[in-house]
């Protein structure tokens, strides 16, 4: 009886060890089936994180084009060396080798290394750049001996004019902290963007987007195998308004002088050639420009990585006098051929107003005012017009503002008035500011490009244009502006034409004989003279600057040329001769062009 009760309870114990078991058994077959159903795509994704990695393969960018498709920028193959750590037996034999052809210490590539060592090991980190194809040709006769020692092959970006198409181009720079913030999805660490000029401005279209390799690693992190490869997609070209003859043409002119120049088609705003001088090489750049380089760019005194055509600003001198006989022809009731005369000065305000030329230019009319450039004449003009009116009629030729040209950091220029003068500086607009301000003087501020558009207004019958430096930017939306009045059009264009091609007049250095040119001199004082003291004597920096706004042809305009020589002394000597040479250039190439055509 003992036996039986003993074996009773033994089954029962086994039964619900059993059933037990079998709770376990679904219960782990239950967990299985949830990891590998449920949880199955999300445990297969952490085991190909684990094995698989992917690589960036870059992008070409796009190229920049001149008008007549000659390249600005483009890229060019930069060879690298690399060090494959997965492949490396013996890291200080490599290092070895490789400081001997470079001709550095092992001791700088150890440090390149050691920078380098967060760097995933299946990716090759860059120990040089640059190499020449001697060094090339000995690293790659050498790769049976040292197999973690690659040739990498990269993009650089060759600007072909360098520093004569610096400004409008820009530069390539390296992604910062902030540009990784801002964009996650569209940066990574070490990427290369646009810094300034067209490639920043246009960056988006020119980067295009990175393709990628997936690779298999395993469990030291060192490459096995490549299973997919995703191509890369090159960045889109760029066609700009540039005529890559002018604008090096222009470059030249200016090598050796401070200053700019802006030459644009009047009928659409096409932009021919700007530059602006001191320039620098932005090839520097893509080769990584150091600390100490950038810095001494930055303290240059004349400061080259300044944009003068649309970043500097300045009194236009008597280049202004053209938005001044506009105002009065079309405000004031007077005969322009009526006579004032010039004895050297002015005394209005019981204060004295000096004109340029010191004997005075005797007795001139609207058109001898203009060919003479007599501020005596303007004086009087300007007292009568007001500093409102002026005011008003600077703005309708774009003074004042951004012309909207498709680069970043345009200044707006100042065109002053009794509301600027209260808000600005506290205090209201004097009368004898507004004689000043009639010639070109005083608070009144410009850049050249902001001329060039007056310029392009006065040769167009009055439109105001918006630069445009891409081919295919869309037009703007018409501007609604009050119509210049065709009577005082073909006056004032007339005494233009007269400025450029009849004797004695100030713009005689700009005349072609195959050519009629038709523009307008300026000379912008810098310093206050109480007496009369010859530019020349004067230290540099108090010199006067020069401009010479013009259209051509006259009759038919095509191009607008504004020079500006900082500190050049009288527009006459300084800007006028580098117009005459820059029309020959346009319209000789000009023809050229056409006939090949």
């Amino acid at each position: 009886m003992n036996d039986r009760y003993h074996r009773s309870v033994l089954a029962r114990r086994l039964s619900l060890l059993g059933g037990l078991m079998q709770v376990v058994l679904v219960l782990v077959a239950l967990g299985y089936g949830k990891v590998q159903v449920l949880e199955g795509a999300h445990f297969r994704s952490l085991a190909d994180e684990n094995r698989l990695r992917k690589v960036a393969i870059e992008a070409p960018r796009g190229r920049i084009l001149d008008r007549y498709g000659r390249a600005l920028a483009e890229n060019v193959p930069r060879y690298n060396l690399e060090l494959d750590r997965s492949l490396s037996h013996d890291r200080h034999s490599a290092l070895d080798f490789a400081a001997g052809i470079l001709g550095l210490p092992v001791a700088e590539l150890e440090g390149r290394l050691e920078a380098l060592r967060g760097t995933p090991s299946f990716k090759p980190v860059t120990l040089a750049e640059g190499l020449g194809f001697e060094a090339v040709a000995r690293f790659s006769v050498e790769r049976l001996e040292h197999p973690e020692l690659e040739i990498g092959v990269v993009h650089r970006r060759l600007y072909r004019a360098a520093h004569q198409t610096a400004h409008l181009l820009g530069y390539l720079g390296e992604v910062s902290a902030e540009d990784l913030a801002r964009h996650p999805d569209l940066y990574r660490v070490g990427d290369r963007i646009g810094r300034r000029g067209i490639e920043k401005v246009y960056d988006e279209r020119l980067r295009g987007a990175d393709g990628e390799r997936v690779v298999v690693v395993d469990s030291k992190g060192r490459w096995i195998e490549e299973i997919e490869r995703l191509p890369a997609r090159p960045g889109s070209d760029l066609v700009l308004t540039i005529d890559l003859a002018l604008q090096q043409r222009a470059a030249e002119l200016m090598e050796d002088k401070t200053g700019a120049v802006v030459a644009l088609d009047p009928r659409s705003g096409d932009v021919l050639a700007l530059v602006s001088s001191p320039s620098f090489d932005p090839n520097q750049f893509s080769r990584r420009l150091g600390q100490r380089q950038f810095r001494q760019l930055l303290e240059h005194p004349h400061h080259p990585l300044q944009n003068r055509t649309i970043q500097n600003r300045y009194p236009p001198g008597s280049v202004f006098k053209i938005v001044m006989a506009f105002a009065a022809l079309e405000q004031l009731d007077f005969d322009p051929r009526e006579k004032v005369y010039c004895r050297g000065y002015s005394k209005i305000y019981n204060h004295r107003y000096r004109c340029w030329r010191s004997s005075g230019h005797g007795w001139v009319d609207l058109r001898d005012a203009l060919k003479y450039s007599c501020n005596v004449y303007f004086h009087q003009l300007g007292q009568r017009l007001g500093i409102e009116t002026i005011a008003r009629y600077a703005r309708r030729f774009g003074l004042g503002q951004a012309t909207g040209i498709d680069l970043e950091g345009e200044q707006r220029g100042l065109v002053p008035d009794g509301r600027w003068s209260l808000a600005v500086r506290g205090t209201p607009w004097f009368p004898g500011e507004t004689i000043s301000v009639a010639t070109g003087q005083g608070p009144i501020l410009v850049t050249p490009l902001q001329v060039a558009v007056m310029m392009a207004a006065v040769a167009n019958g009055g439109r105001l244009v918006r630069p445009r430096l891409w081919r295919d930017r869309p037009p703007p939306p018409p501007a609604h502006l009050p119509p210049l009045d065709p009577a005082a059009l073909e006056r004032v264009r007339d005494a233009l034409k007269a400025v450029v091609n009849e004797p004695r007049a100030t713009g005689r250095a700009a005349r072609l004989e195959q050519l009629v040119v038709a523009g307008k001199t300026g000379t912008a004082q810098v310093v206050t003279q109480e007496t009369w003291t010859a530019n020349e004597e004067l230290p540099p920096e108090q010199r006067d600057h020069a401009w010479f706004a013009s259209f051509a042809p006259a009759d038919d305009p095509q191009l607008v040329v504004v020079v500006f020589v900082e500190h050049g002394g009288a527009g006459s000597e300084a800007a006028a001769p580098l117009a005459r040479l820059l029309y020959e250039t346009f319209f000789d190439a000009d023809l050229a062009h056409r006939t090949a055509a």
